[in-house]
């Protein structure tokens, strides 16, 4: 068990820890330059519209560090694209699904701490939770999925 933890949390976990940090501020970056000095604040579908494309280029950035720096895949073509796709909208998905319950949890026990209302703690609880799931869901997908290695048999 200790070999697979050491196997799975190897240097591939922590280059892609240090690329989701990259890819991060990349994307909130682009945020806050679109909402800022461009000024897409002072337009009703400014702030979506700029967390969108803060999103898609993080995702970018993500997608090419990951592939040839993290997991140096050599795979050509549209596939580890559509992989990639799939897997970030699948973590997507889990993300909100888990938010959401903890969010319902967390409201309807009545948590709260540091003298937060119940529904501020609910709503940073959730979005905490749900950000640690996004990153595990995405780290197993990149790594087993996405990117996944070919056995030197198939080579």
């Amino acid at each position: 068990m200790k070999d697979k933890l050491k196997q799975f949390f190897d240097i591939k976990f922590w280059k892609f820890i240090l690329v989701g940090i990259l890819n991060t501020l990349v994307g909130e970056g682009v945020v806050l330059l679109l909402t800022n000095p461009i000024g897409w604040k002072d337009f009703s579908w400014g702030p979506g519209a700029a967390a969108f494309a803060g999103t898609v280029v993080g995702s970018i950035v993500s997608y090419f560090l990951n592939k040839y720096f993290t997991f140096k895949n050599k795979e050509k073509g549209w596939k580890p694209v559509v992989r990639f796709t799939v897997n970030i909208a699948a973590c997507l998905l889990v993300r909100v699904l888990v938010a959401t319950l903890v969010s319902m949890l967390s409201k309807s026990m009545g948590w709260s701490l540091f003298g937060m209302d119940v529904n501020t703690f609910a709503g940073n609880l959730s979005w905490a939770v749900g950000a640690c799931t996004f990153v595990a869901c995405n780290y197993i997908g990149q790594r087993f999925f996405a990117f996944k290695e070919k056995s030197a048999e198939k080579e």
